[in-house]
């Protein structure tokens, strides 16, 4: 288990530097992730999936959750998943600063959540700065969009396939391009 005090630096959105003392207990989970994932994404039914991928998150996946494998995930540790949640094939969830997914939620094949960076500045850049992504309930996230660190897709909202979003997209209503912008109120 992480230690809250890393936890809260991790998900902050300051600047973490790599070369941190602290920051091997980030690699140390991140070693047992990889090792973790490739056990997952051998997986032969949703079942074993789901039951894998609980063990990278460190918490029980609801039984009417299905996620297809090939999954990734570079932590593990901070993502959070609702209850009958679809995840289509090939996601991608960074989730140093956290991915929390609501109830009800769509993702499609190829989605990208991102919730980590660097900082601009060249003689910082080997630092992460985390900021947590939030899907809120009945979202529909479509195949191969990229969702960036801080970002809250708003309840019921839909975000158009391939669409990147670059700014918080508020409840209710569809999204798509790149930057994502609204085009329509459900």
């Amino acid at each position: 288990m992480i230690n809250i005090e890393l936890s809260e630096r991790m998900k902050s959105g300051q600047p973490f530097r790599l070369d941190d003392p602290a920051f091997q207990e980030i690699v140390e989970f991140k070693d047992r992730t990889l090792r973790l994932s490739i056990q997952l994404n051998a997986s032969t039914d949703t079942d074993e999936v789901r039951d894998r991928l609980s063990d990278i998150i460190g918490s029980e996946i609801d039984k009417s959750t299905t996620i297809f494998a090939p999954f990734f995930t570079n932590f593990g540790r901070y993502i959070s998943i609702g209850k009958n949640v679809f995840i289509n094939h090939a996601c991608s969830f960074l989730d140093m600063g956290g991915i929390t997914v609501g109830d009800n939620v769509l993702i499609g094949p190829k989605v990208n959540l991102v919730s980590e960076n660097h900082p601009i500045d060249p003689t910082q850049r080997k630092s992460l700065i985390g900021k947590p992504i939030v899907i809120k309930n009945n979202a529909w996230i479509g195949a191969s969009a990229t969702i960036l660190p801080g970002i809250t897709v708003g309840e019921n909202s839909i975000v158009a396939a391939g669409s990147i979003v670059t700014k918080d997209v508020p409840d209710n209503c569809i999204v798509a391009g790149n930057p994502a912008k609204q085009i329509k109120t459900i």
